[in-house]
Parts: C-alpha cells; sequence; structure tokens
C-alpha cells in the first residue's frame, strides 16, 4: 500500500498509465475517509491556459522513479470528472468519480463523504 505521507512527496510528477504514456502531473492525494488510507489522486492536465484535475483512483498504481504508474488508460483518465485547477471538489460530484471507473461508491453511515484531500 502507498502512504499517504509518501506519495505527497510526489507532488509535480509525472503520472502515467500502464503503457507508460503520460497523463499529466500529480497535484493533490484523496485518503478513504473510513480508512485513512490514499485512494485517489488529481492530476493535473490541459494546456497551459486551460488546464483542469481529474481524478483518478490508486488501486495497483506503482511509484516509479520520477512518475506514478496508475492502471487506468489514459483515454479513460481523460474522460474522468474533473475540477478546475483552484477548485474543490463538490460532495455531489464524487460519486460520479467512483462510477466512471466501475468501483463502488460507498459514503458514510451519515451520508459523510467518502474522499478527503490530504
Amino acid at each position: 500500500m502507498i502512504q499517504a505521507a509518501d506519495i505527497r512527496e510526489w507532488r509535480d510528477h509525472d503520472v502515467v498509465d500502464e503503457k507508460q504514456r503520460k497523463i499529466g502531473v500529480l497535484e493533490a492525494v484523496y485518503v478513504d475517509t473510513t480508512t485513512d488510507e490514499p485512494a485517489v489522486v488529481t492530476v493535473r492536465t490541459g494546456l497551459l491556459s486551460r488546464q483542469r484535475l481529474v481524478f483518478v483512483p490508486l488501486d495497483k498504481a506503482v511509484l516509479g522513479p520520477g512518475y506514478l504508474k496508475v492502471s487506468y488508460a489514459k483515454g479513460l483518465v481523460r474522460k474522468a470528472p474533473s475540477i478546475g485547477t483552484d477548485d474543490v471538489l463538490p460532495a455531489g460530484q464524487e460519486e460520479a468519480i467512483f462510477q466512471h471507473y466501475g468501483m463502488t461508491y460507498q459514503p458514510g453511515a451519515n451520508g459523510e463523504r467518502q474522499l478527503a484531500r490530504r
């Protein structure tokens, strides 16, 4: 398992897909609020004048020298839910991230968010 403190040190490093194609640059780490384990990262993509942050799950992610390799294809990641570079993830958008990657969304018993930025 990748530890949250470790992966924060990779901020601004390249994020690549399973075929080593660059997706973008790691921006932030989100942890699962029930386990406090890293669950999702945001990746800065786009042109300099129109960048956005896309969300990518960390399941099966691998750290390499200067990069983070995720287990999702670049095309799938580029179509993932996103936010502006200065925006915050709205609670209502969390479920869409999980659905995009075919994952189960499980908020807390009282409707608490599943993801928290670290």
